[in-house]
């Protein structure tokens, strides 16, 4: 419903108003291209559709200022990094108090203990590891899951994301699994090893699993990395039953639906899983992640152990659990991702999402607004994706370009990968009506009506 012409028109205009208003950026952008690959330290720092690089100075709660001195509300984050704000005063008092002592030393502390019972309090499960980012997570958990049941298979969802691991990497291409066409280096096929069917077909589920392959399910309890597709009704209670009948264990990668709730999606809706991943921002923004276990899983693990030799498992590095991680997690599970903070978040991401519907309807689209606690995406189409193929089919890479690329010269932040918002604790009310009117203001110069 918005013309090409409009979409290029809006994408020339913004990149020439934002090389204007950055020159400092524009000056580290060369300066960095000396050596930096790509002119940036990781690749994704190129996503957001500006000309060049967007260098950041500072940033606190839900703002960031850049080097040429705007300041912007933050909606992204660090893509979730940041999910309770950037430097919460409790993270950074632990930080700077655990850096005076050391930040690590291949030993537990006693940070470890509380932040070990505070997972187990709110996560559900009792036993639990640590590990440097939720990509190592998740490739420990898979390696555990084939070496506990003796499978080989992974079962994933068409679209998904699970970070830098292998075995996630496969897409269905019109019904056909094949590797992710923007997979690099990979000398093997994973498709001997990786199952990949629709999210919420439950056919294709449970004729996956009666073949009696497949170690465990991994995946997110709504999908979070295609745009937002969210389960239907009953869908993620017959996974549970499922998994659980064919002794596939399932895991729930967290890191992003721990926006849900409390005790994340598993904790606040089931079901419980039998291992459970969350990354990014359990210590509030300081690389660390974790993953949890049954019981019954610990003991399996424990029988794996005791039938092969010390040494290693392929399973951690150095860095993993920490000094600095633990003291950084713990002030970040006790003070900054609290009962409180959820209180605050899930209601006024209801508020961002009921004034993204007006705007949206007010400018005579019908695209669709989807949150899950609080996280938000709007989708520019007007019926909701069930799974990865229809989420990939109604993104629009150009049109998502040129209104991120508004939003920035207008002083606000989404995620740059496609039109998902999150509210912090520190997110205002402020904010969000900010948000609502830079969006109906670029729709309005997209469609037209301001002309």
């Amino acid at each position: 419903m918005i013309a090409r012409d409009a979409i290029d028109a809006m994408l020339e205009a913004e990149r020439a108003r934002f090389a204007a208003a950055n020159p400092r950026s524009a000056a580290l952008a060369s300066e960095a291209a000396r050596h930096w690959h790509r002119g940036v330290p990781f690749h994704w720092m190129l996503d957001w559709g500006t000309p060049f690089p967007l260098f950041a100075a500072r940033a606190k709660g839900a703002e960031l200022w850049d080097v040429d001195g705007h300041r912007y509300d933050d909606f992204c984050l660090g893509d979730t990094g940041s999910m309770f704000g950037h430097s919460p005063e409790p993270v950074a008092r632990a930080l700077a108090k655990q850096v005076a002592h050391g930040l690590t030393y291949m030993l537990p502390t006693e940070d470890a203990v509380v932040v070990a019972d505070e997972l187990a309090a709110r996560f559900k499960l009792p036993f639990w590891q640590v590990t440097s980012s939720a990509s190592e997570a998740n490739r420990a958990v898979i390696r555990w899951a084939r070496a506990i049941t003796r499978r080989d298979k992974v079962l994933v969802f068409n679209g998904c994301y699970h970070g830098a691991v292998d075995d996630a990497f496969v897409d269905l291409r019109d019904g056909v699994p094949e590797l992710r066409r923007s997979l690099v280096g990979q000398v093997y096929d994973l498709r001997d090893h990786t199952v990949v069917i629709e999210f919420n077909d439950l056919a294709a589920l449970e004729a996956a699993l009666n073949k009696g392959d497949v170690a465990c399910v991994l995946a997110e309890p709504a999908m979070t990395n295609v745009g937002m597709v969210l389960p239907d009704a009953g869908y993620l209670t017959a996974l549970r039953q499922l998994t659980a009948r064919h002794d596939t264990l399932l895991v729930f990668d967290e890191t992003h639906t721990i926006s849900t709730g409390y005790g994340g999606h598993s904790a606040t809706h089931g079901p419980l899983p039998d291992m459970f991943v969350l990354g990014k921002p359990v210590a509030g923004g300081v690389p660390c992640a974790v993953y949890g276990f049954s019981a019954e899983v610990a003991e399996r693990m424990e029988r794996v152990r005791t039938e092969g030799e010390t040494g290693h498992s392929g399973i951690g590095t150095t860095l993993s659990a920490n000094a600095l991680a633990l003291a950084a997690m713990r002030a970040c599970l006790t003070e900054v991702m609290t009962v409180e903070a959820y209180a605050h978040m899930l209601p006024l991401a209801e508020v961002l999402a009921d004034q993204l519907r007006a705007v949206i309807a007010g400018n005579g689209l019908s695209w669709h607004v989807i949150h899950i606690g609080a996280r938000g995406e709007f989708l520019c189409t007007d019926t909701p994706p069930r799974n990865g193929t229809q989420a990939r089919a109604v993104m629009q890479g150009p049109l998502e370009h040129a209104l991120h690329l508004f939003l920035i010269n207008r002083g606000v932040l989404i995620a740059p990968f496609h039109n998902m918002t999150l509210v912090s604790p520190a997110t205002t009310r402020t904010q969000v009506d900010r948000l609502a009117e830079v969006l109906d203001l670029c729709l309005k110069t997209l469609t037209g009506a301001t002309r």
